[in-house]
């Protein structure tokens, strides 16, 4: 018997599951029955690639169905944003997001309206479908469509909550920058003032920066923790380069071109040069993940 038992080869010890990675500790944890979040649908990349085409076609749309294809291109643009945030932050988080940035923007919308405040007297016309106290319901999806890109593009630029929220929202009402003038010459709404700029006010511009620090100080508290995504980064890199060749090659509108590359590009090019220094590796949810700092070492 002790020969027997000496013969028998002793079994490896078993390694931690926190010494073989966070994969591994997944796998532990389902082996030992503890249930495991089931991932969210990675539907964003092709409603971007969708959303990409359909503003590629645009231009060459027939004046009278200009107004449905650009609905659709806002439903787009908001479905691609909010599945990209539901695949990096969870369809809960990704909600509040969504909700809380279309509430902010819409109650602003509603107060200009009745107002003038704090954007300006405008008024808008029945292009954009159903309204509710004088603003299309379909006003708060332009809050919420690019908030999360712009949420992003700061986050790359600062990691501190109130700095990241004033350039979130500067990054918003740069977008803003080409959104009115084509908006107003299309008949989607009005300045009954005008304005030096395309006939749209400075005060719009205002509002909008007001507007978006208010959605993006709800987001620090919601999301402060948030690291930026690969495909929100680029959806604000594709609509500044969009907008610029928009207004140069198809409605003939430098100036506007000019006034969207100084303002977007002021926050896309430092955006990308910072992801460009990061590490280039993501997680599988599209989310950054940052190169580690190296400690300096002391003289010897």
């Amino acid at each position: 018997m002790r020969a027997a038992r000496a013969r028998r080869t002793p079994r490896p010890a078993r390694a931690p599951l926190r010494r073989l990675g966070p994969r591994a500790s997944r796998v532990g944890r389902h082996l030992r029955g503890r249930p495991t979040a089931s991932p969210v649908p990675r539907f964003s990349r092709p409603l971007l690639a969708a959303l990409a085409l359909a503003q590629l076609r645009y231009p060459s749309v027939a004046p009278g169905r200009q107004t449905a294809a650009t609905r659709g291109i806002v439903g787009l643009l908001l479905a691609a944003s909010l599945a990209d945030l539901a695949e990096r932050r969870g369809p809960r988080r990704a909600a509040a997001l969504g909700a809380s940035a279309a509430a902010i923007g819409f109650g602003a919308e509603v107060c200009g309206v009745a107002t003038g405040r704090p954007f300006g007297p405008y008024t808008y016309s029945g292009r954009l479908g159903p309204k509710v106290a004088g603003v299309p319901a379909l006003a708060a999806a332009a809050w919420t469509m690019m908030a999360s890109p712009a949420w992003s593009v700061a986050g790359l630029l600062t990691r501190r909550p109130p700095a990241r929220a004033a350039l979130a929202a500067g990054a918003l009402t740069a977008w803003d920058v080409a959104l009115d003038p084509r908006m107003v010459r299309e008949g989607y709404w009005t300045w009954p003032d005008g304005g030096r700029y395309e006939d749209v006010p400075a005060s719009n511009f205002a509002g909008w920066f007001i507007t978006g620090g208010a959605i993006f100080a709800a987001w620090s508290v919601l999301d402060g923790d948030a690291e930026p995504g690969d495909a929100a980064l680029g959806l604000y890199v594709w609509t500044w380069a969009g907008e610029v060749a928009a207004n140069l090659l198809f409605w003939r509108r430098p100036r506007v071109a000019a006034a969207a590359g100084v303002t977007m590009g002021a926050f896309a090019v430092p955006a990308l040069v910072a992801r460009l220094r990061a590490a280039p590796s993501r997680d599988r949810r599209g989310v950054l993940r940052r190169r580690p700092s190296r400690p300096r070492q002391g003289r010897r």
